[in-house]
Order: structure tokens, then C-alpha cells, then sequence
């Protein structure tokens, strides 16, 4: 690969959306920071990210099949990884165009799939049932336990259980298992189901699984979130009472709020993924997704992350929430902190981890 070069003189303004909103996240979750800085600066048109995106993935996924065609398990799982997190951002708010959106998604899932067997600790492909089709998800064990908690995922607007390996393995090294999973309008979810507001629904079938594991201690469930899935996780906490310890990472208090003031791509995106047709549709949408007479009903111990300077999602809406609840609060705003605070993931991710362990190993 060659250096980055300079951005274009002129170029579109949903490149530099994309780089500068999430290019830490991109970052922190698998991508290499070399291939982040490349094409960032290369790219002019947004029409040419999905292509050059999965192009940079394609060679992380010929890695990982030298590498397994050389009996070398541990490099091809980490390839495969990799591979799979670049398609998953090649797709991630690609939706002016759903068949190349969707062509890589399906190389994402291919490479997680595939990376799954060779990992340390190893992860399972599950399809758990839900309205008469099924919910895709990853769990993952840690190694030695016999039926260790269970930390529940959910997946924000634009991210899908591709992109979390670097979470679980937070999670894994403190004993904890996880289950990562693509709930309505998420991921492999989101052909065949709408966003909804109601997100304890899904997640209660999600619950019902577990507790069908005889491998997982059901009587331990974590639940965590991240972007609008720290909504969803929220929400979820203020209904199904078998959650211990919720997380909630820059989740809005109420989507609606702040609507006509959000990035193009965003907007654009849960209006696909709400199966709206005009973006009037999806603002009313958008209203169903509000903690307002909610959250005062969330009463097992939460953590609330927020970024200090997040555009997308401001701390006062994670100042709201935390101010609501009824049951044990903590809140930390990270200074500096962006959306989700990915450029300053140390200052939240061990952190958050330990308070869940804490919570579901005592």
C-alpha cells in the first residue's frame, strides 16, 4: 500500500460525513489504521466507497485463506476478522444502493462466519426465532466456564455483529459470555424486518433463547448497547426484568429530537431501514423511539456512557436518562470524548467491561 495521500480538492461531503463521524470507530473495531487513512484521503465520490472498501477487505479475505490453505488457524481467524469488519463498513450506510450494499454484507457475514472456528475463544453462528424467520447472532464463550453470564448486544443504526470483536474480546477476558446479535432493521435483520421502537420485543425472544442454554447462566444476563443500541438496551432494561446490569454507550433519550439536525447518511439510513418512503415518514417513525415515560422504569444497576463533544448523540440526552432512572446510576462523560467515544475507547471500554463483570460475576 502506498502512503495516504491528500483528500481531493473536491469531493463529496458524505466522504468527509463518514471519515470524520466514525472514522475512529472504523479504527478501534477492526479496520487498519492504514487502510483507514488511505482511503480516506483517496476517495472523492461516495458512490466509490462501498467498491473501494470491499476491495481493500478482498485482500484481507486472500489472507485468510492462504493463511488457512497453510494450516495456519490463528492467522487465517484474524484475517477472516479483519475482512469482515472492512466489508461490514464498505456496506454500513450504504443504502443509495442496496444490491452493492448488500453483495457486501454478505461477504462481511461470509468472513465472520468463517473467521468463527478459528478464534480463541471460538464463536458459534446461531438463527434464534423470531415472527416466523430468525434473528442472526454470534455468541462466544469464554474459555473454562461451564455456564458463565451472558452479555447481550445490540446493534446501533449503521452497525451489525460483524463489527464487534473487538467488544466481546473485552468481555471474554473477564469471564463473561456474548451474544452479539442483528435485532429489526440491523445487519442480516434488516431485509426482513423494520426498525421498531419496541425493542424489549425482539429482545425477550432473544432472552428466551438463553434461557433454553444449558450452557449459559440465564439468571445472569448483561445487557449492552451501542449508539442507537444504547437506546435499544435502555429500553430493554426498563421492561424485561431478567436483565442484572444494562450499558448503555451515546444512546439518544428520544430519536426524534434533533431529527432534520442529523448528518444526511444517518437520516438517510433509518429511513431505509425504517421502510419509510419519504423522510416526513421517517421523522414520525422516529418518534416511536423515545424513553419518555420509560426510563423512570429502568431499575437495575446502568452504566451510561456519553462523549463529551458527540454530534451525533449530545451528553445531555445520557445526562437525561441517567437522571430518570429509578434504580443504581452510573454515568460517565468522557472527556473529549466523539460519538460512542471511540477516540477515546480506553477511557471507556475496560471500564464499562469491569462494572459488568462486577455485576454479573458477584
Amino acid at each position: 500500500m502506498g502512503a495516504a495521500v491528500a483528500p481531493p480538492a473536491s469531493r463529496d461531503a458524505r466522504i468527509d460525513i463518514a471519515t470524520s463521524h466514525w472514522g475512529p470507530r472504523m479504527i478501534e473495531n477492526g479496520v487498519p489504521a492504514g487502510d483507514f487513512l488511505e482511503l480516506a484521503a483517496s476517495l472523492e465520490r461516495w458512490e466509490d466507497w462501498c467498491p473501494a472498501w470491499s476491495a481493500r477487505a478482498a485482500v484481507h479475505e486472500r489472507l485468510g485463506r492462504a493463511a488457512l490453505e497453510a494450516g495456519q488457524r490463528r492467522s487465517a481467524g484474524e484475517h477472516f476478522t479483519r475482512a469482515g469488519a472492512c466489508y461490514h463498513f464498505a456496506k454500513f450506510l450504504f443504502v443509495h444502493d442496496l444490491a452493492a450494499m448488500r453483495a457486501a454484507h454478505l461477504k462481511a457475514v461470509e468472513c465472520r462466519s468463517r473467521s468463527l472456528p478459528l478464534l480463541d475463544p471460538p464463536g458459534e453462528r446461531l438463527e434464534i426465532p423470531y415472527e416466523g424467520r430468525h434473528l442472526a447472532a454470534i455468541l462466544r464463550r469464554p474459555a473454562g466456564a461451564a455456564r458463565p453470564p451472558v452479555v447481550v448486544m445490540a446493534m446501533g443504526l449503521d452497525s451489525a455483529k460483524e463489527e464487534m470483536d473487538a467488544y466481546e474480546r473485552t468481555f471474554l477476558a473477564r469471564g463473561l459470555a456474548t451474544l452479539a446479535f442483528d435485532g429489526p432493521g440491523q445487519g442480516e435483520a434488516e431485509y426482513d424486518f423494520p426498525i421498531r421502537g419496541d425493542y424489549e420485543v425482539p429482545v425477550a425472544r432473544v432472552f428466551d433463547w438463553v434461557e433454553r442454554r444449558a450452557d449459559l447462566d440465564a439468571a445472569r444476563i448483561g445487557m449492552w448497547g451501542v449508539s442507537l443500541g444504547g437506546y435499544y438496551a435502555a429500553r430493554a432494561a426498563a421492561f424485561d426484568r431478567r436483565i442484572k446490569a444494562c450499558v448503555a454507550l451515546s444512546g439518544p433519550y428520544d430519536w426524534a429530537e434533533g431529527f432534520d439536525a442529523r448528518n444526511e447518511l444517518t437520516r438517510e439510513a433509518f429511513r431505509v431501514r425504517s421502510r419509510c418512503k419519504t423522510m416526513d415518514e421517517a421523522k414520525a417513525r422516529a418518534r416511536t423511539l423515545s424513553l419518555a415515560g420509560v426510563a423512570q422504569n429502568i431499575r437495575c444497576p446502568i452504566m451510561i456512557v456519553a462523549g463529551e463533544l458527540d454530534r451525533l448523540t449530545p451528553a445531555s440526552e445520557a445526562r437525561r436518562l441517567a437522571a430518570e432512572v429509578t434504580g443504581p446510576c452510573e454515568l460517565l462523560v468522557v472527556p473529549g470524548g466523539t460519538h460512542v467515544a471511540n477516540n477515546r475507547a480506553y477511557a471507556y471500554r475496560p471500564q464499562t467491561a469491569d462494572w459488568l463483570a462486577a455485576r454479573l460475576n458477584g
